[in-house]
C-alpha cells in the first residue's frame, strides 16, 4: 500500500460558480456587500448573514479578497465560504467543506506552491562548508530557492511558510531534497553535499525516501558524498521516527548530521539517541563566542560529546576571524558562515 501523501494533488479550482457565504455577523456581511458590488459580482441575501454569489473564477476571487480588501483578522477568521459549481442540496455534509476567509487563502498559498513544484521553479544555492585544519573546502550546504516568473528569488521562510499552511511539507521536502541532487550534479560538484530534510514531513523512510535514494544512484553520487541533514530538529518529537530516518540513510551509505545543536533543551539526550556523524553547533552559540563565556561552556561540553563519540563538530554561523579561532583551538573540524562566502548560484570553488 502506497503512502497517501505521495499520491499527486489538486489545486485550487479557478471554475465559476456559486459562492455561498456564512458571516458570524450583519456587520461582516455589510462589508461583503459592499466588496460584491464594487466588484459587480452579481449576489443575492439569504439572510441578514448569508449571501449567494455568483461568480467567474473562484482562485481569482479570493486572491482579490485577500490582497486587495479582506485584511483584517476577523474578516479572514469570521466569514466562511462554500464553492459550489452548481446549486446542491444543502445537507450537512455539504456544509462540513465551508472554509473561512483565511483557509481559502492558504490554499492559495498551496496553490502557488504547487505551480512551483510543478513547473521545475526550484533552483540551489550552495554555502561553503570548510576543513579547519586543511583550510579547503569540504563541502556545500544546498539552499533551495523558489524562482518567481521576473526572475526575482522566494526564500525557504515563504516557501515552507506556504507548505505548512496548505498540508504540503511532504511534497515541498521531497522537491527540495531533488532539487539539491540534480543542481549539485549539474554544477558538477565531487566535495559532499548538505541537504536538508523535515523529519517530519516524512512517515515511511523506504517508501518517502525512495525517489530521492533513486535520484543519488541515478545521478552516480557516491553516497558518502551526500550528507542528510535534520533541520527544525528542536522540534522533533518523536526520537523514535527520526532515528528510523537517520538509520535508512546510513543504511543506504549516506552521513546525517544534525542541525542547530544547542539551541533546544533536547539537544545533547538527541545526540546520544540518535548518533549523527556530524553534529552543527547552533549559530547562536556561535555568535561572539569569543567572549561569551557561557556560549563557550555550551560550546565546549558539546565538542566533549561528539569526540567521546566519534562524531565531526562543525561551527555554523562564522561571521570573524575570532570566532573560528576560539572554534578551531577548541576542537571545531568544521565551520560555515558568511566569513567563507555566503549561499551563492555558483558554487564557490576556492577560499
Amino acid at each position: 500500500m502506497s503512502c497517501q501523501k505521495c499520491q499527486n494533488i489538486q489545486p485550487l479550482t479557478n471554475k465559476s460558480g456559486n459562492l455561498l457565504i456564512s458571516c458570524a455577523v450583519a456587520e461582516l456581511a455589510d462589508i461583503m456587500v459592499e466588496y460584491l458590488t464594487k466588484r459587480n459580482i452579481v449576489y443575492e441575501l439569504e439572510d441578514k448573514r448569508t449571501i449567494w454569489a455568483n461568480i467567474d473564477t473562484l482562485a481569482d476571487t479570493i486572491s482579490d479578497m485577500c490582497t486587495t480588501h479582506f485584511t483584517s483578522k476577523v474578516l479572514r477568521d469570521d466569514v466562511k465560504m462554500l464553492f459550489l459549481e452548481s446549486f446542491e442540496t444543502l445537507t450537512a455534509s455539504v456544509l462540513i467543506r465551508m472554509k473561512t476567509l483565511q483557509q481559502y487563502k492558504d490554499l492559495l498559498g498551496s496553490q502557488k506552491l504547487i505551480e512551483i513544484i510543478e513547473d521545475g521553479l526550484l533552483t540551489t544555492h550552495f554555502q561553503p562548508i570548510i576543513d579547519i585544519k586543511t583550510n579547503t573546502i569540504y563541502g556545500y550546504e544546498s539552499l533551495v530557492r523558489g524562482v518567481k516568473d521576473d526572475g526575482s528569488l522566494i526564500y525557504p521562510d515563504k516557501l515552507f511558510g506556504w507548505a505548512k499552511d496548505g498540508d504540503m511539507l511532504f511534497y515541498l521536502d521531497r522537491a527540495c531534497r531533488e532539487t539539491s541532487l540534480k543542481t549539485a550534479a549539474v554544477k558538477n560538484i565531487h566535495a559532499k553535499v548538505f541537504i536538508n530534510f523535515i523529519p517530519t514531513a516524512i512517515y515511511d523512510p523506504s517508501h518517502c525516501l525512495q525517489s530521492t535514494v533513486e535520484w543519488a544512484k541515478q545521478l552516480d553520487f557516491d553516497p558518502k558524498n551526500i550528507i542528510f541533514e535534520v533541520v527544525e530538529s528542536e522540534h522533533v518529537a518523536d526520537l523514535e521516527h527520526l532515528k528510523s530516518i537517520l538509520d535508512f540513510y546510513k543504511s543506504q551509505g549516506y552521513m546525517v548530521a544534525l542541525d542547530d545543536v544547542g539551541s533546544g533543551y533536547a539537544s545533547l539526550n538527541m545526540l546520544a539517541k540518535l548518533r549523527p556523524d556530524i553534529v552543527k553547533i547552533d549559530r547562536e552559540i556561535i555568535d561572539s563566542i569569543d567572549t561569551n563565556k557561557m556560549n563557550q561552556s555550551i560550546f565546549k561540553a558539546i565538542v566533549q560529546i561528539a569526540k567521546e563519540n566519534d562524531i565531526i563538530v562543525l561551527a555554523e554561523g562564522i561571521e570573524r576571524a575570532e570566532e573560528l579561532a576560539f572554534c578551531a583551538k577548541e576542537g571545531a573540524d568544521l565551520a560555515q558562515g558568511y566569513y567563507f562566502g555566503k549561499p551563492s548560484a555558483e558554487p564557490r570553488r576556492k577560499l
